[in-house]
């Protein structure tokens, strides 16, 4: 029938909702970074705008994934899960932890939370290969 939305489960939403959120630290949390004072302007610049190019694209995945039932889309986002928790466990162990750290923690956590949430109850069965 054309036209017709299924009903999203609720563990889906609230895959997305705990996706969102972690997107939304990523983005408060950039601003806060520590930039060294060698460091020329346009690179700053460059970075701001491919980590907000990233955090737009992950946006679109979670939205597929959720919306559009693709589950190719979440296996990137848990792939991207593994990478980001990588980095955060080398930027421990050379930084330690401060407020960025902490707001990556939150935000790995909030991620891994709503990834585990897309593989259990009535989210399963709900994405599309």
């Amino acid at each position: 029938m054309k036209g017709f939305e299924p009903v999203v489960p609720e563990n889906v939403r609230r895959f997305e909702i705990c996706l969102y959120a972690s997107l939304l630290l990523d983005t408060l949390s950039f601003p806060l970074r520590s930039i060294p004072e060698d460091v020329p302007p346009v690179n700053v610049a460059a970075s701001a705008i491919f980590s907000a190019s990233l955090i737009l694209l992950f946006c679109y995945l979670v939205w597929l994934a959720a919306h559009h039932r693709r589950n190719w889309a979440r296996l990137v986002l848990m792939a991207a899960l593994g990478l980001s928790v990588l980095t955060l466990v080398s930027v421990l162990r050379n930084e330690g932890l401060s407020l960025e750290t902490v707001i990556d923690i939150g935000s790995a956590v909030l991620t891994a939370v709503g990834i585990s949430l897309s593989f259990t109850g009535d989210a399963e069965g709900w994405f599309l290969s």
